[in-house]
C-alpha cells in the first residue's frame, strides 16, 4: 500500500509539472519578447544542464542514455508546444495537448488489449464530458494554426511517454533524450535565423520550465510510468488541463467561469474514480 501510494504521489508531481510547464510558456510569450524558439532552445539547454549536473553528484552519467527516437519525440512536442502558445491561451492549450495525448496513449492500450473494467470506463467518460463541456457554444474557438501545433504537440508527447514505460534508468534516459535534442536546436536556431528574440524575463521562464518543471518533471514521469498500464497514464494526465486552467486564471487574469469550474469537478472526479478502482 505504501508503494503505491507513493506513486500516485509521484503521478500527481509530474501533472503539476505538466501543467507549470504550460503556464511557465504562456507567461514567457504573452508577457516578455522571447520568441518561442528561443524559449525551446533555452527550456531544452536548460534541461540538459540540470539532468546533467544531477548525473554527475550520482556519480554516474551516460552519453549513450536514451535513444534518437525518443528525443525526436520530445523534441517536436516542446517545439510545437511553444510555437502553439503564441496565441492559445493556457487552459486551452493544455485541453488540446492532452485531448491529443488521450488518442495516442488509450489507442496503443486498446491495441495491447488493456481494458476497464466498468467503473473505470465511467470514471474515463466523466472525465472526457468534462473536458468536452469547456468546448460548448459559448467558449472562444482557438485558433486553427495553433490548435494543429498544439495537437502535433501532444501526438509526440504519447509516443514520449509510451517509450518511457520501458525505461529501466529514468534519470539516464531522460538526459540522454534531453541531449540528443542539442543538434536539433542548432537546425531551428540556423532556420529562425534573425527572427530569435532573447529576453531576460522570458529567459527565467524558460530555465523553470526546462530545469526543474521538464527535467525533474519527465524524469519522476520516467520512473511512474512502468507501473502504470497505458490507458491509466493517459488518464491522469486529464488532469492537467484543469491544474493549468485553474493557475491562469491566478497569474494570466483569466476568467473562470461555471463551465470551467463544471469541467474540472467532472475531470478531477472521473479520474479520482479510475485511480482508485486502480
Amino acid at each position: 500500500m505504501m508503494i503505491k501510494n507513493k506513486i500516485v504521489w509521484l503521478a500527481f508531481f509530474t501533472m503539476v509539472a505538466f501543467a507549470a510547464n504550460s503556464i511557465l510558456c504562456r507567461l514567457a510569450l504573452k508577457n516578455t519578447l522571447i520568441d518561442p524558439i528561443t524559449f525551446t532552445t533555452i527550456r531544452l539547454l536548460s534541461g540538459i544542464l540540470v539532468l546533467g549536473m544531477i548525473g554527475i553528484t550520482q556519480g554516474k552519467i551516460s552519453l549513450h542514455s536514451g535513444s534518437w527516437l525518443s528525443s525526436l519525440a520530445l523534441f517536436f512536442y516542446a517545439l510545437f508546444f511553444s510555437l502553439s502558445y503564441v496565441t492559445l491561451p493556457a487552459g486551452v492549450g493544455a485541453i488540446l495537448l492532452f485531448g491529443s495525448v488521450q488518442i495516442s496513449m488509450i489507442s496503443y492500450g486498446l491495441i495491447k488489449k488493456e481494458r476497464f473494467n466498468g467503473v473505470q470506463l465511467m470514471g474515463l467518460l466523466m472525465a472526457i464530458v468534462g473536458l468536452g463541456i469547456l468546448f460548448l457554444p459559448g467558449v472562444t474557438t482557438p485558433p486553427l494554426l495553433g490548435s494543429l501545433m498544439m495537437l502535433i504537440s501532444g501526438l509526440s508527447w504519447g509516443i514520449y511517454s509510451l517509450r518511457g514505460k520501458g525505461s529501466k534508468n529514468p534519470l539516464d534516459d531522460t538526459f540522454g533524450n534531453f541531449l540528443r535534442t542539442a543538434p536539433l536546436i542548432v537546425i531551428v536556431l540556423f532556420i529562425n535565423g534573425t527572427k530569435s528574440h532573447f529576453d531576460y524575463h522570458g529567459a527565467i521562464y524558460a530555465v523553470l520550465s526546462g530545469g526543474i518543471a521538464s527535467a525533474v518533471g519527465y524524469s519522476v514521469w520516467y520512473i511512474v510510468l512502468p507501473k502504470l498500464k497505458a490507458i491509466f497514464a493517459a488518464t491522469i494526465q486529464l488532469t492537467v488541463p484543469i491544474f493549468a486552467s485553474l493557475a491562469s486564471i491566478v497569474l494570466l487574469d483569466e476568467v473562470i467561469t461555471l463551465k470551467l469550474t463544471l469541467a474540472s469537478f467532472l475531470v478531477l472526479l472521473g479520474t479520482g474514480v479510475v485511480i482508485v478502482k486502480k
